[in-house]
């Protein structure tokens, strides 16, 4: 059901013309790539054909303004997997935006969305905590509104995949399980 073949022609019918920016399936860790001379165009490399992936690295994409957009990564730090507590605190800080726009790109494409914490060979954390930080910054999205690029692209996939729209809160009822566990 969910093809990265689909996906990758959804992006570019949304973004290619307007924004001169298309998604590629790489092979290895994910990348943005600013247009240069060897390639004419903006690239959103993802990681091995993976349809989050994907997701994941046009949330990104999303947020990242115009001046960001013209830089290698978005010009923003990354510490890999492996983190001490402090780096995966401030990881998930910069996460939280991006991952709440990927949870509403899932929902509009029907895909089951995990937050991803990305820090095995680290510091644990709760993986709860985060996802409801997470939950509660797709609320504020969903009241405040997203910027145009995001809300074009909701709004194709929404169509592509015919899943409900507008998205609503409705479509994010999630509740942390020690909440679940305290109501019982």
């Amino acid at each position: 059901m969910h093809h990265i073949a689909d996906l990758i022609s959804i992006f570019d019918s949304v973004f290619y013309q307007s924004h001169n920016t298309r998604l590629v399936k790489g092979d290895d860790e994910p990348v943005y790539l600013p247009a240069n001379n060897t390639h004419g165009f903006n690239q959103i490399v993802f990681a091995h054909g993976f349809y989050a992936s994907a997701l994941h690295e046009i949330a990104h994409w999303l947020v990242a303004g115009n001046k960001r957009r013209e830089l290698e990564d978005y010009g923003y730090w990354y510490c890999p997997d492996g983190r001490d507590k402090h780096q995966q605190a401030e990881f998930e800080n910069v996460e939280i935006k991006p991952q709440a726009i990927e949870w509403l790109l899932s929902t509009a494409a029907g895909f089951d969305f995990n937050v991803s914490v990305d820090n095995l060979n680290g510091e644990q954390t709760c993986r709860f905590d985060f996802q409801a930080r997470v939950h509660q910054q797709v609320l504020m999205l969903l009241e405040q509104g997203v910027n145009a690029r995001t809300h074009a692209l909701l709004k194709a996939l929404s169509d592509f995949y015919k899943t409900p729209w507008p998205l609503t809160a409705q479509q994010f009822n999630w509740h942390h399980p020690q909440e679940l566990q305290n109501a019982v």
